[in-house]
Order: C-alpha cells, then sequence, then structure tokens
C-alpha cells in the first residue's frame, strides 16, 4: 500500500523531470535527481540504457525549439523499495520553423527508492497519438502525416 507521502513524493518527481526537460539545463549531472545510473529507457526513438539513456534524451530534445511535457493520472504501486508507476502525458513539441509536433501518450515507470529518494529505474513511453510532423527519422513518411500546426 503506498501512504499520501510516497505519492506526493513520486508524483514530485514525474513533475520535475518534465520541466527538468522543459527547462533543457543539460549540464552534468543534470539527470542524477531523477534517473538511477542503470536506468533503462523505451521510447519511439528507441532503447537506451545507462549515460546512453541521458544522451538520447537530451538529443531528442535538441530537435525542437521548445517543449512543454504535462502528467496527468499519475498512479503508483509499491513495496518497500521499489515502486511501478503509470501516467499520461501530453507532449507538445514546437520544431525549429515553429511548427507543432503533438503526442498524447502514457509512460510506465519503475522507480528505486535511493538514500536521497525516488529515482526512475525504468522508463516506457507509448505514443497513443501524435498530431504534425515528427521528428526526420520517425513514423511515417512526410508525405503521410498529417498536416502541421505553426505557432507564433
Amino acid at each position: 500500500m503506498i501512504t499520501q507521502t510516497e505519492q506526493t513524493e513520486i508524483s514530485d518527481l514525474v513533475d520535475r523531470y518534465f520541466r527538468a526537460l522543459d527547462a533543457r539545463r543539460f549540464t552534468d549531472g543534470w539527470a542524477d535527481g531523477f534517473l538511477t545510473e542503470d536506468i533503462r529507457m523505451q521510447t519511439p526513438l528507441g532503447a537506451a540504457r545507462g549515460a546512453d539513456a541521458v544522451r538520447a534524451t537530451e538529443e531528442a530534445l535538441r530537435r525542437y525549439e521548445r517543449t512543454q511535457h504535462m502528467a496527468s493520472g499519475i498512479v503508483a504501486d509499491m513495496d518497500a523499495s521499489t515502486a511501478r508507476v503509470s501516467w499520461n502525458a501530453l507532449m507538445v513539441h514546437v520544431h525549429h520553423d515553429g511548427m507543432l509536433f503533438m503526442v498524447g501518450g502514457r509512460f510506465e515507470a519503475g522507480l528505486r527508492r535511493v538514500a536521497d529518494g525516488w529515482r526512475f529505474s525504468r522508463m516506457t513511453v507509448q505514443a497513443i497519438w501524435t498530431q504534425g510532423q515528427p521528428p526526420l527519422g520517425i513514423g511515417e513518411p512526410a508525405a503521410r502525416q498529417p498536416s502541421a500546426t505553426r505557432v507564433g
């Protein structure tokens, strides 16, 4: 059974992680407060582990001028030192030319309790729907993508 305090700590971790992604301050060690050293990530861009997962995350976000990640419906189940968490996400990506790419998805994650709090040890991102043009090399060919939306 998860306590209200633990639910709050886990929800805070999700929110702080999304804000860190959108802030894009990728200094050395930025991910230490969110991810374990052996993190395993599976995203629509591929799979990666450890430091490679951190670099892949940074590279994916640099494809865009701006992003905004929003989480809702955070559900956690835990035992003594690990937790399983899932949440819905709306991810808005602004291409460098101002066009939008939006994703509605679901995150599934494993968390591990470390000395100073919870950290993600596993994370899977599943896109449920998309709108707009994904970055090159992702998804359907450009000719088959829905029309993009420009923002100012």
